[in-house]
């Protein structure tokens, strides 16, 4: 069994902002970067992730995969499901998965993946691109609990499991998974972690608004990841949107049908 670097962190920014530092400094491919607290912890769209002291699980994966370029967005599905097969190995609970890298137990958030890449100006030709995949695991919630504008959108994992939560022994297991999808990826596999990804999906079928990078509004019934992993809306008007990114909320009614 191979020794792993696992770089433990007291506070930092991000621990994906060091974790690319460091890949690109050279750091070998499974080395890990974990920290208590993080100041400017951050989610998609470049959103604010809460990460204060004893509040949570938060580390980076630093990978350099075998894949060509357009395929390392499917990272962020395959962790997705590693983080979730994970939970569900030591905890024997079913985390859904919000398309593409929100985590949730009874609808609310507790995880999120946030996988980003590395500069490739002064890469070596024979070298694969630098992956850091970042994990944000709320195990328990804040002292005076969750701010108000998260209230009705977070939990924490103590409060959907019984017992003592091993955030070694999690790190660990979320790393190893992860670990496993990626090379699961790297063999060809995308079908096959698709099918389990489709198992955990939070929002098929469900009414979605989709606000594009450009701001356009968009509503319509999810139908699940195509098999590039775009996430699939089809509008009133029968007309189907494959989404690469942009902010996606669920709302309550909607006329279109999933099929």
């Amino acid at each position: 069994m191979k020794t792993r670097e696992i770089i433990r962190l007291e506070v930092t920014e991000s621990t994906n902002s060091t974790g690319l530092e460091l890949g690109e400094r050279g750091a070998v491919p499974g080395t890990v970067v974990v920290a208590r607290a993080q100041t400017l912890g951050r989610g998609r769209l470049s959103r604010f992730w809460l990460s204060r002291p004893g509040m949570g699980l938060y580390f980076s994966l630093i990978l350099r995969p075998e894949l060509e370029p357009e395929d390392l967005s499917k990272i962020t599905l395959a962790a997705g499901l590693a983080v979730a097969k994970a939970v569900e190995e030591l905890y024997r609970i079913e985390p859904k998965i919000k398309w593409p890298n929100d985590l949730l137990l009874n609808g609310r958030k507790f995880g999120g993946i946030l996988t980003e890449t590395g500069s490739v100006s002064h890469l070596p030709e024979a070298q694969n691109p630098l992956v850091v995949v970042g994990v944000g695991l709320n195990l328990f919630p804040p002292a005076g609990g969750f701010p108000a504008e998260l209230q009705q959108h977070a939990t924490a994992l103590s409060r959907h499991v019984e017992g003592e939560i091993d955030a070694e022994a999690l790190l660990q297991t979320c790393v190893g998974a992860i670990e496993k999808e990626v090379r699961r990826l790297e063999g060809g596999e995308f079908a096959a972690i698709l099918a389990e990804w489709t198992k955990r999906d939070a929002v098929y079928g469900k009414t979605l608004s989709w606000i594009t990078r450009q701001g356009q509004a968009v509503t319509g019934v999810a139908l699940g990841p195509d098999a590039e992993g775009l996430l699939r809306i089809r509008d009133g008007e029968g007309k189907i949107h494959s989404v690469l990114s942009g902010d996606l909320t669920l709302i309550a009614k909607f006329s279109g049908k999933a099929k």
